[in-house]
């Protein structure tokens, strides 16, 4: 009931355009350019359309947070391995609830010389990361976003959960963020999860968080990139990257090696850079780590993009032919019947094109979900 009445209501929050079908055709349209320099420039309009279409997509056929994770054994559910997956990221902003000095109450225990730090999630979605690692760290958390359909339905997702005082998303450009931010403080760590892969400009990007940021302060950062793998004269390689690039709004795709030097290029000191996604060739070998009944493929970020008949109940089926036309085909009655609006059979079918091309370039290994990157701003920065 609840999918039901969202997408009663998808349209009249949209942005991007009035309709969901007009938005799919002009999503599909700027996709549709040849060059990849007008993609670029056009990139606010391009990611805010394919939020505006995939969000609701998103929350009910993957979960509030926007990301992929490695399953590992032992737990007992996918939101499971999610939150493991953001709190390893959230650990290396090395920050705790307070601040302590070194002056003793009546008690002879340590108090508190300021409240909950600050953090800033960069490219939040609706919020779901912001909410779990803002419970994790114990600290506030604002998070910005371009769509305002994302950011309306995760601040009320925050307010259900009771964290309306400790998680507030915000409409905003992180290409932006020293003019979103100019009269405020500076925050005290930063993330970002699959999200700065929509940047046009990697190096201006990065540099806008640093300048959010405090002497000394953390930038952790999972990135979407190309694999040295990659070979641009590969046409299966090169299929698969249009694919990724068309079904998840991203304007290009940049490499492990673009992204690391535009950290370092941005000013921050990089402390720490590696493919989260070669960690399973270590961990296929230790069986209180990965589960022993499953094969290598399921222990992969990309085991829920490769279509399987093996299963009519999970992700994998719905990526077959079959899945694929079951689903798509349900989603035209409820665009007949006026449950959903019209266009969101477009939009599913643009959406499994992305999940085809994750699943494609993540097997051959010329695409990783999670290139881990933690840079801390210089305490004497220019």
């Amino acid at each position: 009931w609840k999918l039901f009445t969202q997408f009663q209501s998808h349209e009249t929050k949209l942005t991007s355009s009035e309709k969901v079908d007009t938005s799919i055709t002009e999503y599909n349209a700027l996709h549709a350019k040849t060059s990849n320099a007008n993609k670029l420039r056009e990139y606010k309009s391009l990611v805010n359309a394919y939020y505006d279409l995939s969000t609701i997509f998103y929350e009910w056929g993957w979960s509030s947070c926007f990301h992929f994770t490695t399953p590992w054994k032992h737990e007992g559910s996918f939101m499971e391995s999610c939150r493991r997956h953001e709190y390893y990221l959230a650990s290396f902003l090395q920050t705790n609830m307070y601040e302590v000095n070194n002056n003793k109450n009546k008690n002879n225990t340590a108090t508190t010389t300021s409240g909950p730090k600050r953090i800033l999630d960069v490219g939040c979605g609706i919020g779901g990361p912001a909410r779990n690692i803002s419970m994790f760290l114990q600290c506030h958390i604002t998070g910005v976003t371009l769509n305002s359909y994302q950011v309306a339905r995760g601040n009320y997702l925050c307010a259900l959960q009771g964290l309306a005082n400790v998680v507030k998303l915000l409409v905003g450009d992180f290409m932006e963020l020293t003019t979103l931010f100019k009269d405020e403080p500076k925050f005290d760590g930063a993330y970002a999860i699959e999200a700065t892969c929509h940047a046009p400009d990697r190096v201006k990007c990065y540099n806008q968080v640093l300048q959010m940021l405090k002497p000394g302060a953390i930038f952790a950062v999972y990135e979407w990139c190309l694999t040295d793998k990659y070979d641009p004269n590969n046409p299966d390689h090169v299929e698969a990257k249009l694919q990724i690039e068309t079904g998840n709004g991203l304007p290009d795709i940049a490499t492990t090696k673009h992204c690391l030097e535009a950290m370092k290029d941005a000013g921050f000191e990089v402390i720490h850079a590696r493919d989260l996604a070669l960690d399973g060739e270590f961990l296929q070998d230790d069986p209180d780590m990965l589960d022993a009944n499953a094969t290598n493929t399921q222990q992969t970020w990309y085991s829920y993009m490769l279509p399987s008949y093996k299963n009519p109940f999970n992700q994998n089926f719905q990526l077959t032919n079959i899945g694929f036309a079951m689903i798509n085909g349900l989603v035209g009655i409820f665009e007949l019947l006026g449950v959903a609006p019209k266009g969101s059979v477009k939009t599913h079918r643009m959406l499994r094109t992305g999940a085809i091309g994750l699943g494609s370039a993540g097997k051959a290994g010329t695409f990783t979900a999670m290139y881990l990157m933690v840079g801390r701003v210089p305490v004497k920065k220019q």
